[in-house]
């Protein structure tokens, strides 16, 4: 007499290693924490799943916290960051539910749907996202509040500064001196930035560029410093040219 061994079916759905690859493409690691703690959970192992959470938020601090630490003039194309998360997210399921997963389907389990996965990589994208974005508007508006400008003359020269760094005083006798050495003129409006740094003033002059390879083209800025100089006896002057960014500075006159 034969005897017939009864498979038991699955009776929860599962995420299959493909779908997490693509939930976690587009909602980062909180969308793998989600994914995969949801295959522990169907494989009946809780404990895996609520560590999977905590891992999950660590490595959302630390990938998208280390983002703000990348200096500016550090270039990453935009798809390096995910790939290797997702790599990395591809390779734990693989590593940990690999065979869980196939058993699951071998058994006749089911899968959720491609909508439901994109729907939680989308869902964790906005959780991710949010945050950060009122991150960066409260430290623009936190920026925004401590600079000032001020304008000069018939045309008004414009003088921006941070005013926690600077005094009003201060930025007056610069664009004195500015004014002194015809900088300020009446012809055409500048546009500088100041900046102190213990005695010495910093002051940051947008300019075209090109201009730090030709000689001719810095004398007039050499010559300017060298004047205003001798107005400052007591600080040192400091002309940093920069181009289309006060970031961006292309040559330093001391």
């Amino acid at each position: 007499m034969e005897q017939t061994v009864d498979i038991e079916r699955p009776t929860r759905k599962i995420y299959k290693d493909r779908a997490i690859w693509v939930g976690t493409f587009l909602g980062g690691p909180l969308a793998a924490g989600y994914l995969i703690a949801e295959n522990f959970k169907a494989f009946n192992d809780t404990d895996k799943a609520k560590k999977t959470w905590i891992y999950a938020i660590i490595a959302t601090v630390v990938v998208f916290g280390g983002v703000f630490l990348i200096p500016e003039n550090v270039k990453i194309p935009n798809q390096i960051i995910p790939l290797i998360y997702t790599a990395i997210a591809y390779y734990l399921v693989q590593h940990f539910q690999g065979q869980n997963i196939s058993a699951h389907l071998n058994s006749g389990g089911q899968l959720f749907g491609w909508w439901r996965t994109i729907a939680v990589g989308l869902i964790g994208l906005a959780i991710t996202i949010i945050p950060i974005i009122g991150f960066a508007l409260f430290s623009d508006s936190i920026d925004n509040a401590s600079t000032s400008t001020k304008t000069f003359g018939i045309m008004k020269h414009e003088i921006a500064f941070d005013k926690n760094n600077i005094s009003e005083t201060e930025v007056n006798k610069i664009a004195d001196g500015l004014t002194k050495t015809t900088f300020f003129d009446e012809a055409v409006t500048k546009y500088v930035y100041a900046n102190k740094l213990n005695d010495k003033y910093e002051i940051k002059i947008s300019v075209v560029d090109g201009i730090a390879n030709d000689s001719q083209a810095l004398q007039p800025f050499i010559d300017l410093r060298t004047d205003l100089q001798t107005m400052f006896p007591n600080n040192k002057i400091v002309f940093k040219l920069v181009v289309d960014n006060l970031d961006n500075v292309v040559k330093t006159i001391e």
